[in-house]
């Protein structure tokens, strides 16, 4: 009725060693070594955390608790990259930062203060050599030096003959 076994000995997952991968690093180690090379370890890559550049920000309100008393304020020399609007401000402040909100820059030309921009935003920056639309719309052909010199031997070949 056993076989053998006692009454408990053969039932329930005990009888296979564990459910699953229960015992892989201990009594199921050479099946595991055998049969399933790649499963500890670390494998792919994960993009590291400190490429990501992230802008350290500071409010219009935050202004007066951190430079008390300063009327003129260069937040990219004191770490801040740009500067945002929440807050109120209750003077004018001469103010340079590398990128200002809207909103920061009216609240602060509100009371009469300034801000100066180092970088200006993308869509403000023109190049010299502005192009119409119509050298736009021409087509541009490239001549690769390997056709030119092809055409060069061809018609060498043609005057010989």
């Amino acid at each position: 009725m056993t076989h053998g076994k006692g009454k408990k000995g053969g039932r329930g997952a005990g009888l296979r060693g564990g459910r699953g991968n229960a015992g892989l690093n201990k009594h199921k180690f050479m099946h595991m070594v055998k049969y399933m090379p790649d499963h500890f370890g670390r494998y792919g890559f994960k993009r590291p955390r400190s490429v990501v550049k992230k802008d350290k920000t500071i409010n219009v309100g935050q202004l007066g608790e951190k430079f008390p008393g300063k009327k003129v304020i260069n937040l990219t020399e004191e770490g801040f990259d740009k500067l945002l609007g929440g807050g109120d401000i209750t003077t004018g402040l001469k103010i340079t930062v590398n990128s200002a909100s809207e909103k920061a820059i009216e609240k602060i030309k509100e009371k009469g203060g300034e801000v100066i921009l180092i970088e200006p935003k993308f869509e403000e920056q023109t190049t010299a050599d502005e192009t119409s639309e119509e050298e736009d719309i021409e087509e541009k052909t490239f001549e690769r030096p390997i056709e030119k010199e092809v055409e060069e031997q061809a018609e060498k070949k043609q005057e010989k003959s």
